[in-house]
């Protein structure tokens, strides 16, 4: 099974994922937030006006759509998770992750999905132990964290996989939270790591799950449909975190 770790305890819970962000450094922002609001780094994630939120992809990312009953998330691969990138336009391309569902749903967390058991599965069914059956080899980056709207890839605890490796096809996009300067600093001194400025700023004004990060391998991010993560992070779910109505996907390249 994958697992990803619930909000701040980290592989206590099945069917997780992983995430981490693009280093924004060679990325450029449009219409992140209301422009006052960004230059005071006030910005509140409960009045941002999402469907104005996107990024310019980087010219080397490979691009996909991936299509939902709410409209078109616009994703990008990143270059420098070439193992990731390249398994997930693998299966794209075959058709793997046509009509599959997001599975499990946290709202102010995250949307997993993936598995090849959700495709017409029956509502009573507990889903999140399927994939492609092979793993990728981790491929963490400082570069890459758990801000809103990031690619990762599902992978199964530490207990049995200290190596990190990935699910061979279950991710996860980031729904996230608000997120504190204290949590950012405990993070950097647990991994000896140093957020830049840019991904601070990034962080406190779209939010995210920095719990997640140096422990899953974020090989992408969604640079437009915002207001989509929220649409579908505010489903009804079950008690296994299932949306009580099927959300089915089709993912289609737009660039590889």
């Amino acid at each position: 099974m994958n697992f990803i770790p619930q909000l701040s305890i980290k592989n206590s819970l099945f069917l997780g994922l992983t995430l981490l962000f693009i280093g924004f450094s060679s990325c450029k922002t449009s219409s992140v937030t209301d422009q006052k609001n960004v230059e005071n780094n006030k910005t509140d994630l409960l009045t941002t006006r999402w469907d104005t939120v996107k990024f310019e992809p980087d010219p080397f990312s490979s691009l996909v759509n991936l299509e939902t009953s709410y409209g078109v998330l616009k994703i990008e691969l990143f270059f420098g998770t070439g193992e990731h990138r390249e398994n997930f336009l693998k299966l794209a391309n075959k058709g793997f992750y046509d009509n599959l569902l997001f599975h499990r749903v946290i709202k102010n967390f995250m949307a997993q999905g993936g598995d090849p058991k959700s495709k017409n599965a029956k509502p009573s069914t507990r889903l999140g132990g399927g994939g492609p059956g092979y793993e990728v080899e981790e491929e963490i980056n400082t570069e890459f964290f758990h801000v809103r709207g990031a690619l990762a890839a599902a992978r199964q605890p530490d207990e049995v996989n200290p190596e990190k490796k990935s699910s061979g096809s279950q991710f996860y996009i980031v729904h996230g939270n608000r997120v504190s300067e204290d949590q950012l600093d405990q993070i950097e001194r647990k991994y000896n790591i140093a957020y830049s400025p840019l991904q601070r700023k990034l962080y406190q004004e779209l939010g995210g799950a920095p719990q997640l990060d140096m422990e899953y391998t974020v090989f992408g991010r969604v640079y437009e449909g915002f207001h989509i993560i929220d649409s579908i992070a505010n489903v009804g779910t079950n008690s296994y975190d299932r949306p009580l109505d099927d959300l089915k996907m089709v993912i289609k390249i737009v660039k590889e």
